[in-house]
């Protein structure tokens, strides 16, 4: 929460998020079709900002299941430069299964 003070009522507080709501959705493209949709929530089932620890839960719990179920061998996994896909973690979760990066 992102708190406003001022000079004038300073018992007065007015609470406002810090940033607005969001939902992150991850999915994979292939010629095949659309593997997915992800929403990146928490145990209560609410909207998270994504980092590498939640990522990497993704990448192992659903991205890379998905892709074995459907035998997708010959993959180019690609990715920005976001936080979480440049995680370390992150980069040697992707290292084991994929071969490379």
């Amino acid at each position: 929460m992102n708190r406003i003070w001022a000079e004038e009522q300073p018992e007065a507080i007015q609470e406002r998020p810090l940033h607005p709501l969001k939902t992150t959705i991850w999915c994979v493209l292939w010629a095949g079709g659309i593997i997915g949709s992800y929403l990146f929530k928490d145990e209560a089932d609410a909207n998270v900002i994504v980092n590498g620890k939640n990522y990497g839960a993704m990448i192992n719990d659903f991205s890379m299941p998905e892709i074995e179920v459907r035998d997708l061998s010959n993959l180019w996994f690609q990715q920005d430069g976001a936080t979480c896909h440049t995680d370390r973690e992150t980069m040697n979760l992707l290292r084991r299964p994929l071969g490379g990066m």
